[in-house]
């Protein structure tokens, strides 16, 4: 059985073909500038890559020339050999707790949800619209930014403001990343070999977002009503004193829309380096001496560290610290440092197998008292893997 992962974003597209008789990727692609001038593609298999300038004014034509392709470099004989599609859908608000077929009434819940993410949802349906258009009889199953997260109990999820924010408007931590989180959950229960454990689940790229989970489900996240909140990250503040919006807004003469623009697209690493979004760059700019990056660097740490031992004492206990995504994976400097401020929790680095990048990796030694991990994520597996269980 051959399910397409789909991420439609307001002008990309971003593909992943897999074979679930045995999981593997038969190729990957990504469309870009979708609805601007000099969009292009790229699309991965057999160890090849193809690159191609063609004009894409909306995400119907990027699906058709994604069928197109498959079809004439030979990846598939024909449209029938695509047995489902899998679509990412960043907000499904409190409604849903899991990956659903979807239906009309699917995507009218989106759109009604829009508000919560207004640059996502919109863009989640255009996709729906292009592939159901082109394949029409094919099912299509939606797996939710924010399902995973569901299980948190109301004295986590509620925000201290007047109640009747959250009755009117929904406001409440709903939590994303959550396909990430949900997959390594799945592998922590593979490692470990049992059900019943406990895991915080660092997942810190460009984004960052930590889970605390027990027994496969979502005690606690640090995203809330939006991605801005939490961690500190490439260009998001991450937790802030909420007066300091107004008081920027008085002092630079900036509208509410200028300011939160700056929490999400000038904070993080490049507000305080005032150079560079990249932990990489951030990392070679401390060896270079920056004293900003150095900075940058010891805030992001602490942040991410703040959060595990916060969700420590809420878990009474973890078997286990999982690092994923970019700089998760392959940070060994940030995990490093994590891990050493860690210590009082009776982490032991492995300072030989933490050296290892985007593998399955136990990163502590054996006398540690909780067990570190790289635990790479694979999103579109996940969206494949739920379209998968729905469908057959």
């Amino acid at each position: 059985m051959k399910i397409i992962s789909i991420n439609a974003g307001s002008s990309s597209l971003k593909f992943s073909l897999f074979n679930m008789d045995n999981q593997e990727c038969i190729a990957s692609g990504y469309f870009e500038r979708v609805g601007i001038n000099g969009s292009f593609y790229t699309i991965k298999y057999n160890g090849e890559k193809i690159k191609e300038e063609i004009e894409m004014p909306n995400h119907t034509v990027a699906v058709e020339v994604l069928l197109d392709r498959l079809i004439s470099l030979g990846i598939i004989s024909s449209l029938d050999e695509i047995d489902g599609v899998g679509h990412r859908l960043v907000h499904g608000a409190d409604k849903y707790n899991k990956s659903v077929i979807i239906t009309d009434e699917v995507v009218e819940d989106l759109r009604k949800f829009s508000d919560l993410a207004p640059l996502h949802n919109p863009a989640n349906i255009l996709g729906v619209e292009a592939v159901k258009k082109a394949l029409p009889n094919v099912p299509m199953v939606g797996v939710f930014d924010t399902a995973f997260h569901q299980t948190m109990d109301k004295t986590r999820f509620i925000y201290p403001v007047p109640y009747e924010w959250y009755t009117k408007y929904g406001v409440r931590k709903y939590g994303f990343h959550g396909t990430s989180h949900c997959y390594v959950s799945k592998q922590v229960e593979k490692i470990l070999g049992k059900k019943d454990y406990k895991a915080i689940i660092c997942h810190i790229g460009s984004g960052g977002s930590i889970s605390a989970v027990m027994n496969g489900k979502c005690i606690d996240t640090t995203m809330g009503f939006t991605p801005l909140p939490g961690i500190m990250m490439g260009t998001r503040s991450g937790d802030i004193d909420p007066s300091i919006i107004p008081f920027v807004m008085e002092k630079e003469n900036k509208t509410i829309t200028e300011v939160m623009n700056d929490l999400n697209k000038n904070s993080g690493f490049l507000g305080i380096s005032q150079e560079f979004s990249d932990c990489r760059d951030i990392e070679d700019g401390v060896k270079a001496g920056n004293e900003l990056c150095k900075l940058a660097l010891d805030k992001y740490v602490q942040t991410i560290v703040n959060y595990i031992a916060t969700y420590y004492v809420e878990l009474e206990g973890a078997d286990m610290i999982c690092f994923t995504a970019g700089v998760g994976e392959n940070g060994v400097q940030v995990r490093e440092m994590v891990m050493n401020k860690l210590k009082v929790l009776g982490v032991e680095i492995d300072a030989e197998a933490n050296k290892t990048r985007g593998e399955v990796k136990q990163i502590t030694l054996p006398t540690s008292k909780i067990a570190c991990y790289i635990i790479p994520t694979n999103e579109e597996l996940m969206i494949a893997q739920d379209t998968f269980d729905l469908i057959k």
